[in-house]
């Protein structure tokens, strides 16, 4: 009977092998693809065909001008061996998918803004985190800037900038510019948005968030309380007036420049996460356009979304998200009815049509920010989906795999904050398959312990014998 004993561990050793090699493959042929797609970004893109997103076709991408994306780490996967999360770039694709323009200068980049009246001009904002000795403290500090670059030159201007202390939490992510001395500038730093006059320096507005808020809603004060992202000015019944993303919140308010905030209007509210959960980048389309209406990278909930105004409320009137998309942080509608879209932990921005199909998507690494050059702002030159008639596109039940089932089970933060902490390269698959091993490895050692620690010797009587 010993012998029978001595088969059946050498059948669960050839189990625990069985899938110890399985995870290692699925790793590298992951670290393999992910290596192949970099070094496409870099050339011709990653095409995506098909409504669903279902196939791995590569096609040249079409499209219709020069496509501006600021990333929030590399691009590229290069000669050299750096990998995803490495650094930040600025980067520029040409119609064909060649690289246009690429800066990789500063540690971070955020929002990018085509300037108004020039062809390939845009302004945007970065982020330097220093050393202590550099910020004459004790601890790290941020610089927080606004560049000016001609993507054809390649000549730099500096705009504005300020040196916020520590990092993570003092770093600006938007700046619109309101006229032609005038920024409008997110300060996730001191929770805030302020108008800044950049030839004499001086702010010329602000709203201190803490004039509407509680510190004990959002985010923990002080460290992370309301974390505004997004500011843009719109303007709502003839008055001026400021759109802010206030993300921990989970709301878009608007903030009247003279009278502050407008209740009625604001979209969303503090833990309720059907709505919206910690979203990125609102833009507002006015009624001219077929508004009002704001549509919205809605993050934690990996979508975008499109909310109408109608009788004094707002209704979700879109809705699209596939399988990859993950933690979306930027949507752009374009005059032509397309939909530019920036999804951060899927590593990609893509186009998708009238029809919500994806018309090209390109493979970029920890990508925050995209722009179309010759289209406005943001979705300036864009109409409502309501107007527009989009149709709503999620997933279907045969498009979904076990992995994207398993992880709908996990809350959606921890999901996409395990993506966020992980390399580039490691998408739901890589995920489980280095659970897998990290479940696996330490199962099989305990096992093959105790195999050698204790035999059983099935005699009579039965006896347990230490080895």
């Amino acid at each position: 009977m010993s012998s029978g004993t001595r088969f059946s561990g050498r059948r669960l050793r050839v189990a625990f092998a069985l899938v110890s090699l399985l995870c290692v493959a699925a790793l590298v042929g992951g670290y393999a693809t992910a290596e192949a797609d970099a070094s496409l970004a870099g050339s011709d893109s990653a095409g995506e065909a098909g409504s669903d997103n279902d196939t791995n076709e590569r096609v040249v991408p079409p499209r219709d001008n020069v496509t501006v994306v600021a990333t929030d780490s590399t691009a590229f996967i290069t000669d050299e061996g750096d990998g995803p999360r490495k650094r930040a770039e600025l980067v520029a694709f040409a119609p064909n998918g060649s690289v246009y323009y690429r800066n990789e200068s500063h540690t971070r980049y955020w929002d990018v803004d085509p300037v108004a009246g020039t062809a390939a001009t845009v302004e945007y904002v970065y982020a330097d985190h220093l050393a202590p000795e550099d910020c004459h403290s004790g601890s790290v500090c941020t610089r927080n800037g606004i560049e000016r670059v001609n993507l054809t030159t390649g000549n730099v201007t500096h705009v504005y900038a300020r040196i916020t202390p520590g990092k993570h939490s003092t770093r600006w992510h938007d700046a619109d510019r309101i006229g032609e001395d005038r920024l409008l500038v997110a300060d996730i730093a001191r929770d805030r948005a302020f108008v800044v006059n950049t030839t004499t320096e001086q702010i010329t507005w602000s709203w201190d968030a803490q004039t509407d808020f509680e510190t004990e809603s959002g985010g923990p004060y002080p460290e992370d309380w309301t974390h505004i992202n997004d500011v843009e000015s719109v303007e709502l019944d003839g008055r001026e007036t400021v759109m802010v993303s206030v993300r921990n919140h989970d709301q878009v308010v608007f903030i009247d420049t003279e009278t502050g905030l407008r209740e009625n209007w604001t979209l969303g509210s503090d833990g309720d996460h059907d709505t919206l959960y910690e979203q990125h980048n609102p833009d507002f389309i006015p009624e001219e356009r077929g508004g009002p209406a704001v549509l919205v990278a809605d993050s934690e909930n990996g979508r975008v979304v499109e909310y109408q105004r109608a009788n004094g409320s707002w209704e979700q009137s879109w809705e699209w998200r596939d399988q990859r998309l993950t933690w979306v942080r930027d949507a752009d509608r374009l005059p032509n009815g397309h939909t530019l879209v920036t999804d951060s932990n899927g590593d990609r921005v893509l186009e998708l049509d009238a029809n919500g199909s994806v018309v090209w998507s390109s493979t970029v690494g920890f990508p925050y920010e995209s722009e179309r050059l010759g289209t406005g702002d943001e979705s300036a030159g864009g109409e409502s989906a309501a107007a527009l008639g989009l149709p709503g596109r999620t997933p279907s039940a045969e498009n979904r795999s076990a992995v994207s089932d398993a992880a709908a089970l996990l809350p959606k933060p921890v999901v996409n904050g395990i993506a966020y902490l992980l390399p580039g390269w490691v998408g739901p698959v890589e995920a489980l398959a280095a659970a897998g091993l990290v479940v696996v490895l330490p199962v099989w050692a305990v096992v093959e312990w105790r195999r050698r620690a204790f035999e059983v010797h099935l005699r009579w009587p039965v006896q347990i014998r230490n080895r």
